[in-house]
């Protein structure tokens, strides 16, 4: 949408500055016309960041969920060039992963990887329950065989043919 309005304000501005010529008019030459007056359109000016020649930031985060037992964290420093981080993911075999990772012109990126086993937590269980159960006498009724039902189709009547004719109006 921006380019459109940008090729749009393009075209006006051409059109006012005189460099394409204006429609063609076949109507009577006009002796005393009123001056017409150009106005420039205006123009789109782009957004320019700046450039820092110097960038810092510094961040981290932490997730331990109990519930779920998901555990990670990360935290990284910028100084220019140079980056230092380190995250940490718990994996499916139950290990801990550790990542210390640098970064700069002169060395590229670099990491170190480290695993650990993770401590189990135990979960409390209570202590089984003793249930037993009164054992319930059963009888199944006995099995009573009916006569077999006999099933006879109703017969298929085919009507005649209806004869249909037009009602006749006399006059």
């Amino acid at each position: 949408m921006a380019f459109k309005f940008i090729v749009l304000t393009c075209l006006v501005a051409v059109a006012s500055a005189g460099l394409v010529p204006a429609a063609v008019s076949y109507a009577a030459p006009a002796y005393h016309t009123a001056p017409v007056a150009y106005a420039a359109a205006p123009v789109a000016k782009l957004a320019v960041e700046e450039y820092d020649s110097h960038p810092q930031y510094s961040f981290a985060y932490d997730v331990q969920d109990g519930l779920t037992g998901d555990s990670k964290s990360q935290h990284e420093t910028r100084d220019g060039d140079v980056v230092h981080g380190s995250y940490s993911v718990v994996d499916p075999d139950g290990t801990k992963r550790t990542v210390d990772y640098t970064a700069d012109p002169h060395n590229g990126f670099n990491a170190v990887v480290n695993k650990e086993p993770v401590a189990v937590k135990v979960a409390k269980i209570a202590a089984p329950v003793a249930y037993h159960a009164a054992p319930v006498a059963y009888h199944a009724a006995p099995v009573v065989h009916a006569a077999p039902v006999a099933y006879h189709a109703a017969p298929v009547v085919h009507a005649a043919p209806l004869a249909y004719s037009a009602p006749i109006y006399h006059h």
